[in-house]
């Protein structure tokens, strides 16, 4: 199963947003059971896409990910393709939709 390394702080976020072509964050709060429950189901979605450079954010330690990524609500996850966002689900996240939005830029940005 794939798994997420954690981001502990904005500047390391953005590093490891602007040196990996692919990049997927999972933003979550220790106290948030949604997250908790979605992470595993994430997880194992990520597993189809190897290329994807996996980041976990805990957004109570990172507060300025509020401010920077427009984000307010957790869990929210959010795809870059070279630095660009091209997916934001954030609170309910219907994992059949997500998974066919990131087979599509997958495919597209892979076979290139």
């Amino acid at each position: 199963m794939s798994k997420f390394q954690s981001l502990p702080t904005i500047e390391y976020i953005n590093h490891f947003i602007k040196n990996n072509q692919l990049t997927f964050l999972y933003i979550s709060r220790p106290n948030c059971s949604v997250c908790h429950g979605l992470l595993p189901q994430v997880e194992k979605i990520m597993d189809n896409f190897p290329q994807i450079k996996l980041g976990h954010i805990n957004a109570d330690k990172v507060m300025e990910i509020a401010g920077q990524f427009s984000v307010f609500t957790v869990p929210a996850l959010l795809l870059f393709v070279n630095g660009k966002e091209y997916i934001r689900e954030a609170r309910i996240v219907h994992l059949n939709l997500l998974e066919k939005k990131m087979n599509k830029i997958y495919k597209h940005v892979v076979d290139d």
